[in-house]
């Protein structure tokens, strides 16, 4: 072995050792107690009698598609309480909400929040992969100091009555986002719902947050591998 060899190998294996590890964080129920953006369209809908109104008029129609996907009827109660917004009011009541709900004492998961700034300081690269709108989950994050960090997130898109759904971000559509945000692999992801299995399945570390034994059971059999489990307030 030549000196010049030699004197790279060390340097070689510091490189190796400092890269930094991939780790994915779902954001409901694992960083929030509760769905932020049902919070949010519930505040919507107990502030105004038309809002009501106009849930009222969908149900028919919700009723026609919901044993055929439970989906497309949510999607309807979203779009009647997004009526009447362009993407600046919608940004401004989103941005509102957000900052009111971070007020609120014990909605956030104070051990969620810490395991995730305790892979920050390790250098690890974090990444919140959500079906959480995008607006909403950004702002509340800014809000508790942690902007900085990449968010993938559901998306809404205007119409002609109001914010629409683009794209939910859920299931499958998440480590597809990843790819699409050029992340090929991932080293340690936490989440708290069985949809996530397409997230949890890559990494080396799937982690269920506050889960019971019948869903670690359960998604342990859809990944085919032992998960670990943790209890987190």
């Amino acid at each position: 072995m030549t000196t010049g060899e030699t004197s790279l190998e060390p340097a070689t294996v510091d490189a190796a050792v400092a890269a930094p590890r991939t780790v994915l964080f779902d954001f409901d129920g694992v960083l929030i107690h509760g769905d932020a953006f049902y919070l949010f369209m519930r505040d919507r809908y107990q502030r105004s009698w038309l809002y009501k109104l106009g849930a009222l008029f969908a149900v028919p129609w919700m009723l026609l598609v919901v044993p055929f996907s439970r989906r497309l009827a949510e999607r309807a109660l979203v779009h009647v309480g997004l009526l009447g917004l362009n993407e600046q009011r919608y940004r401004a009541a989103a941005e509102s909400f957000g900052a009111s709900l971070v007020r609120r004492p014990k909605q956030f998961c104070r051990d969620g929040l810490s395991a995730l700034r305790r892979h920050q300081a390790a250098g690890d690269r974090v990444i919140v992969v959500t079906g959480c709108e995008h607006v909403l989950v950004s702002h509340i994050l800014a809000q508790l100091g942690l902007g900085d960090i990449d968010v993938l997130a559901s998306q809404l898109r205007p119409g002609l009555l109001g914010m629409r759904v683009k794209l939910h971000n859920v299931g499958r559509r998440k480590p597809a986002q990843l790819a699409a945000f050029g992340v090929g692999e991932w080293h340690v992801a936490y989440s708290d719902s069985l949809v996530d299995a397409p997230m949890l399945k890559p990494a080396a570390e799937a982690v269920l947050v506050n889960g019971t034994p019948q869903l670690c059971k359960k998604l342990e059999k859809a990944l085919g591998r032992t998960i670990t489990r943790v209890d987190w307030f």
